[in-house]
């Protein structure tokens, strides 16, 4: 399972949208066939920097009589923070509302939602593999086991009130 998930981070870093779909898939495909081996919860990040840059992009190509304050906020920001991060985008808000470019900033630029890039898949409780059929015959034993310590228990109790009465 963990080569499967590391499989598809490695296919985020490359951007081929097909690659991360299959991988994906496989992924999914593994864990719902498998008992425990839930992947946690992991986010496309790359992917996401990618849409969030096109949509940055395609904002900066906008007419605006202040003149292009994406590319105004990006020379600010750009140089504060190495990597792409929430004090980024917070940067990057901040500078365009001291340019609004209309009444309303945030439809100029509409970034991608978070939670469409975030993955977490549950395996089953039960799964019909070795380790599941394992389980159930541990399961039957455990049960036998108790079933004869208690008719042991209950024979001796009946053994003990027998031979009190002679």
């Amino acid at each position: 399972m963990i080569n499967r998930r590391d499989a598809v981070l490695a296919a985020d870093k490359t951007g081929d949208v097909t690659v991360i779909q299959s991988r994906l898939y496989d992924l999914q495909r593994y864990v719902v066939e498998h008992a425990n081996a839930n992947t946690g919860v992991f986010y496309l990040e790359d992917q996401y920097k990618r849409d969030a840059q096109k949509a940055v992009d395609d904002a900066s190509n906008d007419d605006n009589p202040n003149g292009n304050i994406n590319a105004k906020a990006e020379a600010v920001c750009k140089p504060q923070y190495t990597v792409w991060s929430p004090a980024y985008v917070q940067c990057f808000t901040d500078e365009l509302a001291k340019y609004p470019p209309s009444p309303d900033p945030a439809e100029n630029v509409s970034l991608p939602k978070v939670d469409l890039y975030r993955y977490e898949f549950s395996s089953p409780l039960w799964s019909p593999d070795f380790a599941g059929w394992s389980l159930v015959v541990c399961a039957i034993i455990t049960l036998m086991i108790i079933v004869r310590m208690l008719s042991l228990v209950i024979l001796r109790l009946l053994l003990k009130r027998h031979y009190r009465g002679i």
